[in-house]
């Protein structure tokens, strides 16, 4: 047997020790280490760890319903799922992205713009990167949800018009918070990425309809993904609106108003409730649920008839002879004129050396007040306005609501201009001229009048004398049905007119309807007295125009505003309208039979659920054996 040799020995052990002296100083190390993030930074460690394991979750409330006047549903929620980020649980960010894109077809840009809108919040933040996921997209999501951490599924209740455009001026529309809407400091309870009411009821009543956040505290692994449930506080739903809008009546409305652009607006004369309120051309408010895309939004506010805008609260238009109820009145009250006074009307008044002419070129021959307001004669409201004078025209027109805005609630309401002799001054710098009267007494000139205002206008004279503040909510209630509080009637002023003056007024406004040379003929409704009062209101002084006979032939721009404002029935009133559609010619032919069809629809309504409720009272009850 041959032994080793005492160095073979040592140099088959070499590699053993340096081995062990290798894993030695690993050992060494790693201690060092471990103890160093143990001991030193032990502490820190353990805050970020318990932060990454308990999460706070934000419960978005379900915004408040709202109702019409019968209690048909006309706004309520729908679940909405959303797709997620949470920064801090992203490994690899550019990944993520480009899986988020072969999944959804989002661009990095895209992501990227709505992380630089998160800008400032806290890295377990949920960010909405693509909010109303479709089914497919939910799926897809689900699916590859553990390869991509940081992504995550979020419900919430989203906004659902169940008639999209239906009064859509007057409900409005919902949309995100902005940075300045936030930092007004108005918003209790909003955050950034929460949306409110942005546009008519919406915005108006957002404090009933936003409801109270709730929040869940949730463990979560590595992945973000929740493992239970550790404490949660409900959200609490929003209150619901009940308007005073009928919406089958508004339905109506809307199909009567025809012309490219317009309003109409139906009051009840007693309390000033809301009946009906239309603004064309309409919108679409389910495409601002999602958040409308730029480039739909560009479109919107280019359009040259601006759909955007609620004609009934902010088109201000010259009220043309409508304007003449208010200088008759005016006329009466001051003694300037009686029921039997009278002037002559050859077609034309020469006034400071110049005509001013009748629309009747032939003239109206010897004329009251009675057949004024029923042919509509200028040449005898020229006369009584001028006796009146600007100052005291302009105060029983703001006693019947022009000039002035309504006070409905909703924003934004133009106030319309009913001038004076001082305005002018002020504004111009110089002095009224007795020329000007003329034109204002007709409801030309300076005067300018919103839907609205005019719908006041003729229910003030329906019921009397008594001005309402126009009200579009009737209550408020709980979710549960509850009712929080119910809105009573505001009388604005009261026109303090001698009962057998409106009298008079409103025999002439039903004889503008139904007697045989009245000018609203196609306002009739049959079996119901309707009185009114028909408007053709210059846009500008068409010399060039004259003798076109087609209204087609004048471009669109130039042509006059036909209004028509109406009331019925004339002897117990129960409904007010206004009506103007832009360019669209005269009154008596244009404007008049939208209010015909709207007073046609609502006693036809009425009637319909008198019938249904005297049904219901027939329905014989059990005798109980």
């Amino acid at each position: 047997m041959q032994l080793s040799s005492p160095t073979e020995t040592g140099q088959s052990k070499r590699p053993f020790i340096i081995t062990a002296i290798i894993l030695a100083l690993v050992v060494v190390l790693l201690g060092s280490r471990l103890a160093y993030l143990q001991l030193r930074l032990g502490s820190h460690f353990q805050e970020i760890s318990e932060h990454n394991r308990i999460r706070l979750q934000d419960i978005p409330p379900p915004r408040g319903m709202i109702f019409d006047r019968n209690r048909s549903l006309l706004v309520e929620n729908q679940p909405s799922f959303d797709l997620t980020l949470i920064r801090e649980d992203v490994d690899r960010m550019p990944v993520l992205l480009s899986n988020v894109k072969a999944l959804l077809g989002l661009e990095e840009q895209q992501v990227q713009e709505r992380m630089v809108k998160a800008r400032g919040a806290p890295p377990f933040v949920p960010i909405v990167i693509k909010p109303d996921l479709t089914r497919e997209e939910l799926a897809r999501v689900e699916t590859y949800k553990f390869e991509n951490p940081g992504l995550s599924i979020s419900s919430e209740p989203r906004r659902y018009y169940i008639y999209p455009t239906l009064a859509a001026h007057l409900i409005g529309y919902t949309g995100q918070v902005n940075e300045r809407q936030l930092a007004a400091g108005n918003l209790e309870g909003v955050r950034m990425g929460d949306r409110v009411g942005q546009y008519g009821a919406e915005q108006a009543w957002q404090k009933h309809l936003a409801g109270t956040r709730g929040g869940r505290q949730v463990e979560v692994d590595a992945t973000g993904r929740v493992l239970q449930v550790l404490q949660e506080i409900p959200a609490k739903p929003g209150k619901n609106l009940i308007l005073t809008i009928d919406s089958r009546l508004q339905k109506i409305a809307e199909e009567a108003l025809t012309a490219k652009a317009g309003a109409a607006v139906a009051l009840d004369p007693n309390n000033g409730q809301v009946l009906a309120m239309v603004s064309k051309p309409v919108f679409d408010q389910t495409r601002f649920v999602r958040g409308i895309p730029t480039d739909e939004w560009a479109d919107l506010v280019r359009d040259p008839l601006h759909p955007l805008e609620n004609r009934a609260l902010t088109g201000q238009y010259p009220p043309g002879s409508t304007y003449k109820i208010v200088t008759a009145i005016a006329g009466l009250m001051e003694g300037v004129i009686t029921p039997e006074s009278t002037f002559w009307c050859p077609g034309y008044y020469y006034f400071g050396g110049r005509p001013y002419g009748c629309w009747r070129k032939a003239g109206h021959g010897h004329t009251d007040v009675h057949k004024a307001l029923v042919q509509s004669c200028d040449v005898f409201f020229y006369k009584v306005g001028q006796k009146v004078g600007v100052d005291r025209l302009a105060k029983y027109a703001r006693a019947l609501g022009l000039g002035q805005p309504s006070g409905v609630g909703l924003w934004p309401e133009k106030p319309g201009l009913i001038p004076t002799a001082a305005w002018k001054k002020q504004r111009f710098g110089v002095p009224w001229q007795e020329g000007e009267t003329l034109s204002i007494s007709i409801g030309q000139g300076f005067d300018l009048a919103t839907p609205l205002q005019m719908a006041n206008l003729i229910a003030t004279v329906a019921n009397g004398g008594t001005l309402f503040q126009p009200q579009v909510v009737l209550a408020v209630e709980e979710a549960g049905g509850k009712e929080v509080v119910r809105f009573q009637p505001k009388v604005k002023s009261q026109l303090k007119a001698k009962p057998w003056i409106m009298d008079l007024v409103r025999k002439a406004l039903m004889g503008v309807v139904h007697e045989k040379r009245g000018t609203g003929s196609q306002a009739k409704v049959e079996g119901i007295n309707v009185g009114g009062k028909t408007g053709t209101a210059q846009v500008i002084t068409l010399e060039k125009f004259k003798g076109v006979k087609n209204i087609e032939d004048i471009p669109y721009q130039y042509r006059d505003h036909a209004w028509f404002v109406a009331f019925a029935p004339v002897e117990n009133p129960q409904i007010a309208v206004a009506v103007v559609a832009e360019h669209s010619g005269h009154g008596g032919s244009q404007a008049a039979p939208v209010a015909q069809k709207i007073l046609e629809g609502f006693f036809r309504l009425k009637e319909s659920d008198l019938g249904l409720e005297f049904a219901r009272m027939s329905v014989p009850t059990g005798s109980g054996g």
